[in-house]
């Protein structure tokens, strides 16, 4: 019997929580900004491939050592210089046979903070014994400032719709109820490109890059009291 007067309690308590809830409305909130990026990381990496698995590795570590060597004397810090993986694996050229060969790879990943130095360090470092670039990437060193920017921007953005969708019925937008932001990350495009082709660009005399623009977006959900 005890359980049944609670039940039809909680019941009866439903529509007073129903009647207390402040009307409301929720929209999203949108804000870019277009960035001329200062920095570029080059994805490279140092492959090597033969019969011999020490042989094959040593030679490629000699050439990574080579490479980082450069780096620093051209003025590349060390924490600009990241290793992303490396490996020792076996190439088949034909399974049924067994025969294979083995191949020695590893990536780095290279940070310029001057973007006038990427064609003399491309150039240096073809010749240090760089045999793969799998692409580079522009990037602003004032993300976080722009972010701000774009953040602000969204919630400015998801105030004006909502007072744009309240205007026509004649009420006023309250104070803000709840306000979060989507996952969200800079768009900083990733460009690869021919490793020959690279390769032969980066050993000419004219420019080979075209930094542009970058596009960060921070998008929000808010909901806001109608009054």
């Amino acid at each position: 019997m005890k359980n049944v007067m609670l039940a039809l309690a909680l019941l009866a308590a439903i529509p007073l929580f129903a009647q207390n809830q402040k009307p409301s409305v929720s929209v999203n909130g949108e804000g870019t900004v277009q960035v001329i990026p200062d920095e570029v990381v080059i994805k490279s990496r140092i492959e090597h491939e033969g019969e011999d698995a020490a042989q094959v590795k040593k030679q490629n570590d000699q050439v990574v050592n080579q490479i980082i060597k450069y780096l620093k004397s051209q003025g590349v810090a060390e924490k600009d210089i990241e290793t992303d993986y490396m490996n020792l694996n076996k190439r088949y050229k034909n399974y049924e046979q067994g025969t294979f060969t083995y191949v020695a790879n590893q990536a780095i990943s290279i940070r310029l903070h001057d973007l006038d130095s990427y064609e003399q360090i491309m150039k240096g470092l073809l010749e240090n014994g760089l045999n793969r670039i799998d692409g580079i990437q522009f990037e602003s060193s004032e993300k976080e400032k722009f972010e701000a920017e774009a953040r602000k921007m969204a919630v400015l953005d998801a105030k004006r719709k909502a007072s744009e969708l309240l205007k026509p019925l004649g009420h006023e937008l309250g104070q803000p109820i709840s306000l979060s932001e989507n996952q969200s990350s800079p768009v900083f495009p990733m460009y690869r490109m021919n490793d020959a082709v690279e390769m032969s660009a980066a050993k000419s005399d004219g420019q080979t890059i075209a930094p542009g623009e970058l596009e960060i977006k921070i998008t929000v959900n808010a909901t806001f009291e109608i009054r």
